[in-house]
C-alpha cells in the first residue's frame, strides 16, 4: 500500500470490492496553484522598472519559472555536477536506441522557427520556451523557479529579456513565453541587465546571507548569480525579517524559512511530479512562506528531490547536513541499484567517504528525480557493522580469517559437497545485489560445476519466462496511451516508476487500468480500478474485456508480484489471459530487487520449476543439499515463507555466505566471504528494461573485501574447473566476456557503454510463458483472504543500515475495511490473531477504506511481525481467520 497522504481521493472510495472484480472510474481532480505577491512599499527603481515591465506582458511578479544551467562549476544540488550544460539534475547523453530490438520508426524532426539571439540568428524548437532554446544556443539566462521538468510559472522574474515579436523590444520572462517566427530576444541588453540586477537585489533585501553556515554555500544559484548577475551592493538597509531556524518538515528534511525566495519549486514538485501535496505557501504578503499542514509532516518518498532542486539553502538534507562542502567532494556518475528502474545518479565522496547521492537527469529512465531511499542509503555502505573480512566458523563462533584460509575452506565444502551428493546436493541462491558481472562470474561457476539448484529470486517474483514477452521501456511505458497495471503498488517498490507513469496520466496522454487486491499509489490516478480477490486476478482481467479491447493504440502491461501470500500462477495466468485479449501488448516486468533482471540474463535462474528458489529451499529443509551457497541474500527476511527459510537454513549441511553485512543467514553460515559494495566496485547492471548502464567504484572496499566476481574468478581456479573466467583479470574482462558469450548482449561491449551515459539496451531473447493456472478458489465467509506486500521502508539491509532510513519502516499491523471491523465486533488498534491453516500470529488490527472487503492487509519484513509464519509457498492463496486476543 501506499504511504497515507492528505490528498483527496478522487474515485469513488465506497465503491463494493467484495469478491467480484469491481470498475472504479477514477475522476481527474482539478489542482490550483497558489502564488504570493511579496509587497514592499519602497520598490528600488529598477525593480519598478521590471514589474511594469512584467505587467505590460501580462504576467504578475508573482508568477513563477524553471532552470537551464547555473554558472558555478561546482558540484551542486541544483546544477548538474556531472554535465555543466544541465540544470538541477545531471544531463546524460541521449541514447540513440539502435540496440532496441523494436526498431521503433524514427519520428519527424520537429519544425523549426528563425529568432535571432543576441544578434545571431539561430534555429529554435517550434513552441519551444525562450529560456530552453537560449540555453541550447549556448546563452545563458539567469532564473531561480524554471525547471525544465516542470510547468513553468514565472514566479521569481530573474529570467527577464528583451523580445521583439514586431511591435517593439519589451520585457518579457523567458521561461512564459515561447518562440516565433523572426522572434529577437537579447539577454545581455543593458535593459535586460539592469532589470536582472533589480530581481537580485529584491531577493537578496530579505535574504540572510549566512553562506558561511550554509550547506548550499559553494553550489547556490543565488550565490553564483549575485555575483554574475547582481548589481554589486544593495541599498536596502531595513532589519530583514526573521523565523525559527531551522525547523524539521519530516524526518529527513529540514526548512529555513529566512533563506526561501519563494520560487515555488518544492511545491510544483511535491504537486505536480510526486502527487504528494503536503508543502505549501501560507500567510500573505512579507509573511509569505512554505510550509506543511498542520500536524502533517512533508511524509513523502520523494523528499530528497526538493533539496536537490531548491535553489537556496531553504531545504537541506538532515544525512548530509554540515557533512562536507562542494569543493571537498568527488564524484562519479553510476546508476542506483537499490531496486530495478536503474536510475542514474552520482556518487559524492570525501576523504574516502560516501557523503551524498544525486541524480542525474537520463531522459529514459529517471528525469533527475531520485526516491528517499535509493537518495540516502549511502548510510549503509558506510556502516561499522560491514563486513570487512572474511570469517569462518570454528568453536568461537565465526572468526576473522585470511582470504586463502576461508577460499580453501569454500573450496573443501564445495568438493565435499560434490562428493557426497554431486552437483544436485548443492544450492546457488541470490546474485540480485550484485552487479551483471558478479552473476555471470557465479552463474559460470554453477556450470562448471553443474549445479541445477540456482535462482536468484527467493518466491518473491515472477518467473524468468515473463522477460521473454515482447518489452516494453520505460519510456515507452510512460507514453502508452493505455498502461495496463497487473502487479505491486509501483510507488513501493518501483518508486521512480510512479512517477514516470504518473505524468502520463496526470498529463492526458495515457489510460491506465490498474487490476489489484487494494489500493495503490496509482489508485488515485487510475482511469479504471478492478479489485479482486487474491488469486483470482484472471477473473478480472477477463471481466474487463470490453475496456482493453476499447484501448487505443499501443498498450503497455506493467506486471509483477503484487501478493507475497499467493502464488506467482495467479498473476502469470492473469497475464496469459491478458495476452489473449490484447496479442500485441509489450510487457514491463516490475519485479523488484537492484539487479535481479540482469542476473536472471546472466544464469542465474533455474532450467526449470523444480530447481527454482523455493524448489532449493525445500531441498535444503529436507536435508538434500549438502552445501547451500548464499549470494548476496539473507532467505530468513527475504523469502516470504518464513517457516521454509528456517527450516531450509537448518537443513542445509553447510552454509557459504558472500555478503556485505552480516544477517539472521549470515550468522548460520559456515564460511563468510566478505563482498565489496554498492559504490566501491565497478561494473554494469541491468534494469527492468533490459538497459545495462554502468556502476562506479568511487571509494575503496571496507577492510580487505573483494567484489564477487574476483571472489568466483578466485574460487575457480583454486577448484580447478574450466570456466568462462579463465582469462578474465579486470572488471571490464569480465564485461567483454558477458558481450561474447551471453544472449542479447552482444551490443553491450565496454566501448558501447562508454560512449552512451544513458547505457545500451539489451535484446529480448524470446520464450513463451509456458502453462499456467490458478487453482486458487473463492474464500469462505469467515475467512479473510490475506494480502502481503512490500513496503518502500522494511528490513532490508540497506534500509536497516542506513540509520535516517531505519525509523521510517511502517510497522507491522492488521488492516481491514471498516465495514469488516464493525462486522467483526474488534475495536481499532486492538490485538487480534490470525490463524492460519498451520500457524497463527498476533497484531494489532486497524481500519483501512484502501483495503478492499473480505481481505486483510499486513506490510511485509517490517521486523515486529510474524505475519511471514502464515504464509505457505506451496499454497495459491493464503487464507486467515480473525480472532480477537481476550
Amino acid at each position: 500500500m501506499s504511504d497515507d497522504t492528505p490528498d483527496t481521493p478522487d474515485r469513488d472510495a465506497d465503491a463494493d470490492r467484495v469478491d467480484e472484480p469491481v470498475d472504479a472510474v477514477e475522476e481527474g481532480s482539478a489542482h490550483t496553484e497558489q502564488s504570493a505577491e511579496v509587497d514592499d512599499d519602497e520598490v528600488a527603481r529598477d525593480a519598478h522598472a521590471v514589474e511594469e515591465s512584467s505587467q505590460a506582458s501580462g504576467k504578475g511578479p508573482g508568477e513563477p519559472t524553471d532552470s537551464v544551467a547555473e554558472p558555478s562549476g561546482a558540484a551542486t544540488d541544483d546544477a548538474s555536477p556531472a554535465h555543466d550544460d544541465s540544470d538541477d539534475d545531471f544531463t546524460g547523453t541521449t541514447d540513440e536506441e539502435a540496440a532496441d530490438a523494436a526498431d521503433p520508426e524514427p519520428e519527424p524532426e520537429a519544425a523549426t522557427v528563425p529568432v535571432t539571439l543576441n544578434g545571431r540568428p539561430i534555429e529554435a524548437h517550434d513552441g519551444e520556451l525562450v529560456i530552453a532554446a537560449a540555453d541550447r544556443h549556448g546563452a545563458y539566462i539567469p532564473h531561480f523557479c524554471y525547471h525544465p521538468r516542470m510547468k513553468s510559472v514565472g514566479m521569481c522574474r530573474q529570467c527577464l529579456v528583451e523580445v521583439d515579436t514586431g511591435r517593439g523590444p519589451q520585457l518579457q520572462p523567458s521561461c512564459m513565453i515561447t518562440v516565433s517566427p523572426d522572434m529577437k530576444i537579447e539577454t545581455e541588453s543593458p535593459t535586460a541587465k539592469r532589470a536582472q540586477e533589480g530581481m537580485i537585489e529584491l531577493l537578496l533585501a530579505q535574504h540572510p546571507l549566512d553562506c558561511p553556515v550554509c550547506d548550499k554555500g559553494g553550489e547556490c544559484p543565488l550565490q553564483d548569480q549575485a555575483f554574475s548577475h547582481g548589481p554589486g551592493e544593495s541599498r536596502y538597509i531595513e532589519e530583514k525579517r526573521h523565523f525559527e531556524k531551522p525547523i524539521p518538515i519530516s524526518d529527513l528534511v529540514l526548512l529555513d524559512r529566512e533563506r526561501c525566495i519563494l520560487c515555488d519549486r518544492c511545491t510544483r514538485f511535491a504537486d505536480e511530479v510526486a502527487g504528494d501535496k503536503l508543502i505549501h505557501f501560507t500567510q500573505r504578503g512579507n509573511q509569505t512562506q512554505v510550509m506543511t499542514f498542520p500536524d502533517e509532516p512533508f511524509a513523502s518518498y520523494f523528499s530528497g528531490n526538493t533539496v536537490q532542486i531548491c535553489p537556496v539553502g531553504a531545504l537541506t538534507a538532515e544525512p548530509y547536513r554540515f557533512k562536507a562542502r562542494p569543493w571537498d567532494l568527488a564524484q562519479e556518475e553510476t546508476t542506483c541499484t537499490t531496486c530495478s528502474v536503474g536510475c542514474r545518479t552520482v556518487i559524492q565522496s570525501s576523504r574516502d567517504e560516501i557523503l551524498r547521492y544525486q541524480g542525474v537527469d537520463s531522459d529514459p529512465v529517471n528525469h533527475g528525480w531520485l526516491c528517499d531511499r535509493g537518495r540516502y542509503d549511502f548510510e549503509a555502505v558506510n556502516s561499522d557493522q560491514r563486513i570487512g573480512d572474511p570469517q569462518i566458523r570454528t568453536e568461537a563462533g565465526l572468526t576473522t580469517t585470511s582470504w586463502s584460509s576461508a577460499l580453501g575452506v569454500a573450496r573443501d565444502l564445495i568438493g565435499e559437497a560434490l562428493s557426497s551428493g554431486g552437483a544436485s546436493s548443492i544450492g546457488l541462491l541470490g546474485g540480485a545485489r550484485g552487479s551483471n558481472e558478479d552473476a555471470y562470474a557465479w552463474a559460470a561457476i554453477a556450470d562448471a560445476l553443474g549445479i541445477e539448484h540456482r535462482d536468484a529470486q527467493l518466491g518473491d517474483g515472477l518467473p524468468a519466462s515473463v522477460l521473454g514477452c515482447r518489452r516494453a521501456t520505460i519510456d515507452e511505458a510512460a507514453t502508452a496511451p493505455t498502461i495496463v497495471v497487473l502487479g505491486p503498488d509501483v510507488k513501493e517498490e518501483l518508486p521512480v516508476l510512479y512517477l514516470r507513469l504518473r505524468e502520463a496520466v496526470v498529463d492526458g496522454s495515457s489510460k491506465l487500468i490498474e487490476f489489484s487486491s487494494i489500493d495503490t499509489g496509482l489508485s488515485r490516478v487510475a482511469t479504471h480500478t478492478f479489485r479482486h480477490q487474491p488469486g483470482l486476478q484472471a477473473n478480472a482481467v477477463a471481466s474487463a474485456r470490453e475496456h482493453l479491447l476499447d484501448a487505443d493504440g499501443d498498450v503497455v502491461v506493467v506486471v509483477g508480484r503484487s501478493n507475497l501470500a499467493e502464488s506467482a500462477a495467479g498473476t502469470m495466468t492473469a497475464l496469459a489471459t491478458l495476452l489473449d485479449i490484447v496479442p500485441g501488448a509489450k510487457v514491463l516486468p516490475a519485479l523488484r530487487r537492484g539487479n535481479v533482471v540482469g542476473a536472471i540474463s546472466m544464469g542465474l535462474t533455474p532450467a526449470d520449476p523444480g530447481h527454482d528458489g523455493l524448489a532449493t529451499l525445500r531441498a535444503a529443509a529436507e536435508g538434500r543439499l549438502e552445501l547451500l551457497i548464499l549470494l548476496g541474500c539473507d532467505p530468513l527476511n527475504d523469502c516470504p515463507d518464513a517457516d521454509l527459510a528456517r527450516r531450509a537454513l537448518a537443513g542445509a549441511r553447510r552454509v557459504i555466505s558472500i555478503d556485505t553485512h552480516p544477517s539472521e543467514s549470515t550468522q548460520l553460515a559456515d564460511v563468510v566471504l566478505a563482498a565489496a559494495a554498492y559504490g566501491e566496485k565497478a561494473g554494469t547492471t541491468t534494469n527492468i528494461e533490459g538497459r545495462v548502464t554502468t556502476l562506479a567504484d568511487k571509494v575503496t572496499t571496507t577492510g580487505t573485501a573483494r567484489p564477487d566476481w574476483m571472489i568466483a574468478a578466485e574460487l575457480a581456479a583454486m577448484l580447478d574447473v574450466e570456466t568462462a573466467l579463465d582469462d578474465v583479470s579486470t572488471v571490464a574482462d569480465v564485461t567483454e566476456a558477458i558481450a561474447a558469450h551471453v544472449a542479447g548482449f552482444s551490443a553491450v561491449t565496454p566501448a558501447a557503454l562508454a560512449a552512451s551515459s544513458d547505457g545500451v539496451l539489451a535484446e529480448v531473447v524470446p520464450t513463451e510463458l509456458g502453462d499456467v493456472s490458478t487453482p486458487a478458489g473463492m474464500r469462505n465467509s469467515y475467512d479473510h483472504r490475506l494480502v502481503v506486500s512490500r513496503k518502500l521502508y522494511d528490513r532490508a539491509i540497506g534500509t536497516a543500515m542506513s540509520p535516517s532510513l531505519a525509523r521510517l519502516a511502517h510497522g507491522a499491523g492488521a488492516y481491514v475495511h471498516p465495514l469488516d471491523l464493525d462486522q467483526l465486533g474488534i475495536e481499532e488498534g486492538h490485538d487480534v490473531k490470525l490463524v492460519g491453516r498451520t500457524t497463527s500470529t498476533v497484531l494489532a488490527i486497524h481500519a483501512d477504506p484502501r483495503v478492499a472487503r473480505g481481505v486483510v492487509w499486513s506490510a511485509f519484513n517490517q521486523g515486529s511481525s510474524s505475519v511471514e509464519d502464515l504464509i505457505d509457498a506451496s499454497e495459491a492463496v493464503t487464507d486467515v481467520r480473525i480472532e480477537v486476543v481476550r
